[in-house]
């Protein structure tokens, strides 16, 4: 199938904050004195949204909150995470991703970034992306986080295209959610490669060239 545009998500695709994501959660937990299991991180919370992630981590820590605590501890974990995003470098974004979102950028098609994320400018700003893409649509500008398929509706709409015109690639299962509701082709890599309501199942991201006519 030809598709005219490529809708990139942004942690664990093009590159990956999982760990700096996982060591502000530890960070919290640690003042908080409890115990927090990086496994949590990694099968439930990639690809929420800030505030869907503290309840995930609050039910995993047995603690519950008003919601000005919420919002304090949402806070604090989100200054732990963008002092930590200062580590990232041009270097960390993969031969493999820039040298194969370069390939499909010649055969004429778009490329955009759909991220629940707000961080989304400084991550691109650190790896040199800035401009790179023809849409970014992140936490700043939806109302809506994954699973809803707002980003991705929007990101397209940005590159002038239909869903149907662009293919989703994600790594998160509340991503190819988000994908499938907003009737999108998916392709899926690394943890929800299996899911079923994706297009595509592949083990690299080097693949994606093969898709793209």
């Amino acid at each position: 199938m030809r598709y005219r545009g490529v809708i990139f998500a942004l942690d664990g695709i093009i590159c990956s904050t999982d760990r700096y994501h996982c060591l502000a959660w530890m960070k919290v937990a640690d003042r908080l004195g409890v115990a927090f299991d990086p496994a949590t991180y990694n099968e439930r919370m990639r690809g929420l949204s800030r505030m869907d992630s503290l309840d995930v981590f609050l039910e995993s820590i047995g603690k519950t909150c008003t919601e000005a605590e919420k919002h304090a501890l949402s806070a604090e974990k989100h200054g732990y995470f963008t002092e930590m995003l200062e580590q990232i470098v041009p270097g960390d974004l993969s031969d493999e991703v820039r040298l194969t979102m370069r390939d499909i950028r010649r055969k004429g098609v778009k490329l955009g970034v759909g991220s629940s994320s707000t961080n989304v400018p400084a991550i691109l700003r650190r790896l040199e992306l800035s401009t790179f893409f023809d849409a970014v649509c992140d936490g700043n500008t939806v109302h809506h986080a994954k699973p809803d398929p707002e980003v991705f509706q929007r990101c397209a709409g940005f590159m002038g295209l239909t869903p149907s015109e662009c293919l989703v690639v994600e790594n998160a299962n509340a991503g190819v959610q988000a994908a499938v509701a907003g009737r999108f082709h998916c392709a899926a890599l690394g943890d929800a490669k299996d899911n079923k309501l994706a297009v595509y199942h592949l083990n690299t991201f080097r693949e994606l060239n093969g898709l793209i006519d």
